[in-house]
C-alpha cells in the first residue's frame, strides 16, 4: 500500500470537510482501515481451511461451508470501506474541477479580472450539493452493508457448533468454526464503529442543513451582506445663512466673527445653496 498517496488523498478530504467530517475520517482510517489491514485480514485468513465437519462424505464440507459463509467477511467489509470513501472524493473533484475553471478563466480575461468564486473550497452551490449527496450515500451504504452482515449469515455470530444438512451430505453433521470468540469479537466491533459512523454522518447532515436555514433566514449570509448596497453620506455639508436651526446659525457666527478679525467685507456673496447628496 502507497501510505505517501493515502495520506495525501486523506489530506484532500479533509481540507474540505466540517468538524463531524474531520472525527468521521479520523474514525474510518484508524477504527476500520488499520483494524481491517492489520488484524481482520489475519483473523478470516484461515477461515475454510479449518472449517471442520465430523464426516469425509466429499463435497460435504465445501457445501457446509458455503452455506453459513457465502462471502467471507474480509472481502465484505473491503467493498464497505471502499463504497464509503468514493462519495468524499467527489468533493475533491469537484473542487479540482472549480480550480481548473478559475485558471481558464483568468488566461482569458487576465489576471486582474473577477474571479468566478471567492473561495473554491467554499460549500456554495453545486459543491454544497455534492457534498450533501456524498454524506447521503456513505450513511446509505453503511446502513445497507450492516443489514446484508445479518441478512446473509442470518444474524449467527459464530456459535461454536452449527448443524449442517445440506446435500450431498449423508445426515445432519456438525461443523466447528476456528477461533469463533475471535470472529465474533472482530464482527461486533466493526457493526459498532459502522453505527458510529451512521451517527457521525446524521450529525453532520443536520449541521450544513441548519446552517443553510440560518444563512437564508438572516439574509445570505456573509456574501449577501458584502453585496448588499452601502449609503454613504458627503464628506461635508455647505452652510448658508439661510438656515434656520440652531446648530448652523452657530456655526456661522464662528465664521463672521473670524472673517470681521480678518477685515473681511461681509458684503460678499452668500455661500453656495444647501445641498445633501445621497449615494
Amino acid at each position: 500500500m502507497n501510505w505517501a498517496f493515502l495520506q495525501g488523498l486523506l489530506s484532500g478530504v479533509n481540507k474540505y470537510s466540517t468538524a463531524f467530517g474531520r472525527i468521521w475520517l479520523s474514525v474510518v482510517f484508524i477504527f476500520r482501515l488499520m483494524v481491517f489491514v492489520v488484524a481482520a485480514e489475519k483473523v478470516w485468513g484461515d477461515e475454510q481451511k479449518d472449517f471442520d465437519c465430523n464426516t469425509r462424505q466429499p463435497g460435504c464440507h465445501n457445501v457446509c461451508y458455503d452455506h453459513f459463509f457465502p462471502v467471507s467477511h474480509s472481502r465484505l467489509w473491503a467493498l464497505q470501506l471502499i463504497f464509503v470513501t468514493c462519495p468524499s472524493l467527489l468533493v475533491v473533484l469537484h473542487v479540482a474541477y472549480r480550480d481548473e475553471r478559475e485558471r481558464k478563466h483568468c488566461l482569458k480575461h487576465g489576471e486582474g479580472c473577477t474571479r468566478l468564486y471567492d473561495n473554491t473550497g467554499k460549500k456554495r452551490g453545486g459543491l454544497w450539493w455534492t457534498y450533501l449527496f456524498s454524506l447521503l450515500f456513505k450513511m446509505a451504504v453503511d446502513g445497507v452493508f450492516i443489514f446484508l452482515l445479518f441478512y446473509i449469515y442470518e444474524a449467527y455470530f459464530f456459535p461454536l457448533v452449527v448443524k449442517c444438512s445440506e446435500d450431498p451430505c449423508p445426515n445432519e453433521v456438525d461443523c466447528f468454526i476456528a477461533r469463533p470468540t475471535e470472529k465474533r469479537v472482530f464482527t461486533v466491533f466493526m457493526v459498532v464503529i459502522s453505527l458510529v459512523c451512521i451517527l457521525l454522518t446524521l450529525c453532520e447532515i443536520l449541521y450544513l442543513l441548519g446552517k443553510k436555514c440560518k444563512e437564508c433566514i438572516g439574509g445570505g449570509g456573509p456574501r449577501a451582506i458584502r453585496e448588499r448596497p452601502q449609503f454613504t453620506m458627503p464628506a461635508t455639508i455647505p452652510l448658508t445663512e439661510k438656515d434656520t436651526s440652531v446648530f448652523k446659525q452657530s456655526e456661522l457666527k464662528k465664521m463672521n466673527m473670524a472673517d470681521g478679525d480678518r477685515g473681511v467685507d461681509k458684503r460678499e456673496s452668500p455661500a453656495p445653496g444647501y445641498s445633501v447628496t445621497v449615494s
